[in-house]
């Protein structure tokens, strides 16, 4: 029972997450609601026991490639889009 309620807890977080990482116009926010979505996933796979899963997505999607597209955004000069 309280297995399913943090699981769905944790599902009322990452549906907003990803619709404001599709929706948003301004780019760099778009990348940070981005990262925070991956590190809410990565929390969900822990929590489901797939804790190597979970350190693989904090390593590589958040530490390295979020990290670029925000480097990338700025150097750039992320624009909103239109």
């Amino acid at each position: 029972m309280i297995f399913t309620a943090i699981f769905v807890v944790f599902a009322a977080i990452l549906v907003p997450l990803a619709l404001k990482t599709v929706l948003e116009k301004n780019l760099t926010h778009s990348a940070i609601f981005l990262m925070t979505f991956l590190f809410v996933l990565s929390g969900l796979f822990i929590f489901l026991g797939a804790s190597l899963v979970g350190t693989i997505e904090l390593l590589v999607f958040i530490g390295a490639v979020v990290t670029l597209l925000v480097f990338t955004l700025m150097l750039t000069g992320g624009r909103e889009l239109e």
